[in-house]
């Protein structure tokens, strides 16, 4: 029988009860749930009459034509990768996708049983494996928070199924070298999968893709992108995510999804399509995330702690005074009545940092200035 690990956030419970004794309430930065309203234009969308039919019918597992030329416009207007639409495939939102992937590449591969993840990591990159009865094995990183890719034994590649990169990274923001990451899969056989659901939130330089870095003809062979709508347009209810790229690949779980039952509704493709063609909204979002990075890291100097601006992303990747995270999370709720992450929900390689995540508006962070005197 499986034995499934406590859900992390829900250890998190007798912190925010002691931040609920403030006057004002806590302050819940540990989950990355967006606050703010969604992309007006997927609204619309969704209050709009269905004269098409999109809530009535089946959706086709893959996505709607309408959706996946709206995905394919965005990745080559944000991202300069050209996909076609064939190439697009659409999924109930990212996380279901992640933790599913491996079992579904295990069909297509029985030969290889090991899916790489780095160390410090998303959560459910690991227990993707863990479901599909295959070996996890997370990949060290660097002081720089990078994947090491010299670090996989010869025998774990020879065994790797898939590589996840993520890229801005969760928790700590890095921007991963995707290059590197595509090369070191196609060396090996390897599908290298790319979690770019932060894209938008690309902090130093452009927005980037894995898509660049593949191969054969259309430069895609071997590599997945996978991305969401629930950051870039606060649309994490509306479950709107894709993924893209090797054709052979999409082909395939495209297929298995469809036998499965995985559709996206109709109505909520149809509202995703109009966000994705949403810029302005996109770009006023990530201007709030960047804003509430830069007074987060004030407040938490307020409190003794240096911590770096992200690379990317929408959180900050805290050190905890001593080293103890779970103590600084205590005093953190206590004190502050704010509640964040501590590292080692995210892997043991984090167990010396706090995440938080920049989801509550200005009025609420400078509560928490106020109480730690970072006024």
């Amino acid at each position: 029988m499986l034995t499934l690990p406590k859900y992390p956030y829900e250890r998190l419970e007798p912190m925010r009860a002691k931040a609920a004794l403030l006057e004002g309430g806590a302050v819940d930065l540990s989950v990355g749930s967006p606050c703010d309203p969604p992309s007006p234009a997927a609204l619309d969308a969704l209050s709009s009459p269905d004269t098409g039919g999109a809530t009535r019918g089946y959706p086709t597992s893959r996505g709607s034509s309408a959706a996946r030329h709206e995905v394919a416009g965005w990745m080559e207007r944000r991202l300069g990768a050209r996909v076609e639409a064939e190439q697009v495939a659409l999924c109930i939102g990212t996380k279901e996708l992640v933790a599913g992937l491996p079992a579904w590449l295990h069909l297509r591969d029985g030969s290889r049983d090991t899916v790489l993840y780095p160390e410090l990591a998303y959560p459910t990159y690991e227990m993707g494996a863990l479901l599909a009865g295959l070996r996890g094995v997370p990949v060290p990183v660097g002081e720089d928070w990078r994947l090491r890719l010299d670090a996989i034994s010869e025998a774990d590649a020879e065994r790797a199924l898939l590589l996840w990169v993520n890229s801005p990274g969760n928790p700590a923001g890095q921007l991963e070298d995707l290059a590197a990451a595509a090369a070191w899969g196609r060396e090996r056989g390897v599908i290298v999968a790319s979690d770019e659901c932060y894209a938008e939130e690309t902090w130093q330089g452009q927005p980037r893709t894995i898509l660049h870095h593949g191969s054969g003809h259309d430069g895609m062979e071997g590599v997945l992108a996978v991305h969401s709508l629930s950051k870039r347009s606060n649309l994490a209810g509306l479950r709107f995510g894709w993924y893209t790229g090797d054709r052979e690949v999409v082909k395939f779980l495209q297929e298995v999804r469809q036998h499965a039952g995985f559709m996206v509704p109709g109505a909520a493709q149809r509202a995703g399509a109009a966000a994705l063609g949403d810029q302005a909204h996109a770009d006023a979002q990530r201007e709030l995330y960047r804003e509430r990075l830069v007074r987060l890291r004030e407040i938490l100097a307020a409190a003794g702690v240096d911590a770096p601006m992200p690379g990317g992303g929408i959180y900050i990747w805290a050190p905890a005074p001593n080293g103890d995270a779970w103590a600084f999370t205590e005093l953190l709720a206590e004190k502050a009545g704010l509640v964040v992450s501590p590292g080692e929900f995210y892997g043991r390689a984090g167990e010396r940092h706090v995440r938080v995540a920049a989801v509550a508006p200005m009025e609420r962070l400078e509560l928490v200035a106020s109480r730690l005197g970072a006024c």
